[in-house]
């Protein structure tokens, strides 16, 4: 704790002494990376998560040139059942965020799973519960009583992560009012707000933003999926083994014949298609046009492909993505920094140059 403590107000006063501003204008994000599977989407507690994310990964993406880290947390790592904090959970995020302000790596923290909403799962209780979206807001209410002294140049907060309800509007709804929870005692701070239904790019039109220039808007992108999710064993296309290509034509007729039938239901939408930075860019005109329209910043807060995908095609992906981030003012943040599927460093700890290349070089 007291190591805790003198890092918050070492970098607290580093702020007010070197002139630095503290203005939501100084919160650039730029290229990040997502720091997934840690207090987010994993089982490991104890010393296994402790070690997972040390300094040292801190100091390496901030190395590699990276602006940000985009920090997804879950409630059932962070609270108990009650709305408990549990202490060495918090303790793990507040070292993160101080060891990325000791490196001038913004930081975005999302909520990303909630234990009445899973973006992957059939039952989501958020949506029919009101107890349920009362807690949603109290989270916020206890997250924001926590991060509230870190400076708005340097945190920012995501409402939640791949909102997945039956009616746009519910969604509307109950971001605003998670909105206003933190407006009632951050004026400033920076909150990330993404479209409805996985983040989708193409359900930007339907997404309703409150009237605030302190906003960023977010949307994921994983196009085409059978590349980015090439025998992914979490979705349909786990079943597919067949070829898939980028840019260019995703599959071929002569392609599709030749696959088992097993397969071809997951390939047959894809058959003919083509796909390449043209394609990519024109997918993601809602947010752009959006963005455009309330003057506000724009954010691809998660895009990848898995390693699966064929190498070559994979890597070309990436390249193009840049290419539209660039030429569209858009941050971005991939997923994710460390795993086996899709980090640049992998399972095994080797890193993935070519893709980290792809991402901060990608001429």
């Amino acid at each position: 704790m007291k190591t805790y403590l003198f890092l918050t107000v070492f970098c607290l006063t580093l702020f007010s002494c070197s002139g630095t501003s503290d203005s939501p204008s100084d919160f650039v994000l730029g290229k990040g990376t997502n720091i997934a599977h840690w207090l987010s989407q994993s089982n490991a507690r104890g010393e296994r998560r402790e070690k997972f994310i040390q300094k040292a990964d801190i100091q390496y993406i901030a190395q590699q040139g990276f602006q940000h880290v985009r920090l997804p947390i879950d409630e059932e790592q962070m609270w108990d059942e009650n709305g408990k904090r549990h202490d060495d959970a918090f303790q793990l995020m507040f070292n993160c965020i101080d060891w990325c302000i000791e490196n001038n790596l913004r930081v975005v923290v999302d909520l990303h799973i909630l234990r009445s909403h899973h973006f992957n799962e059939a039952e989501k209780p958020l949506w029919t519960d009101p107890k349920a979206q009362q807690q949603f807001c109290d989270l916020w209410s206890d997250l924001s009583s926590a991060l509230k002294k870190y400076p708005v140049s340097m945190v920012a907060y995501e409402l939640m992560n791949e909102a997945v309800a039956d009616n746009h509007e519910e969604w509307n709804v109950l971001q605003a009012r998670c909105f206003e929870t933190i407006r009632k005692v951050e004026k400033k701070r920076l909150i990330v707000i993404g479209s409805n239904r996985w983040q989708s790019a193409d359900t930007f039109d339907a997404l309703r933003v409150p009237d605030d220039k302190n906003i960023i808007l977010s949307f994921h992108f994983y196009n085409p999926f059978l590349l980015t999710h090439y025998h992914a064993s979490w979705s349909n296309t786990r079943v597919y083994t067949g070829p898939v290509h980028y840019p260019g034509v995703i599959i071929s007729q002569e392609e599709f014949d030749e696959l088992p039938e097993e397969q071809k239901e997951v390939a047959r939408q894809y058959i003919g298609v083509v796909c390449n930075k043209e394609e990519l860019a024109k997918q993601m005109a809602k947010p752009i046009a959006k963005a455009k329209e309330l003057g506000l910043r724009l954010y691809c807060g998660e895009y990848g492909v898995i390693d699966e995908a064929p190498e070559a095609d994979r890597i070309r992906w990436y390249k193009d993505m840049m290419a539209v981030f660039e030429e569209y003012g858009i941050s971005s943040a991939n997923w994710n920094y460390k795993s086996g599927n899709f980090g640049f460093i992998l399972g095994d700890g080797s890193k993935n140059e070519d893709l980290l290349k792809a991402i901060i070089s990608p001429v």
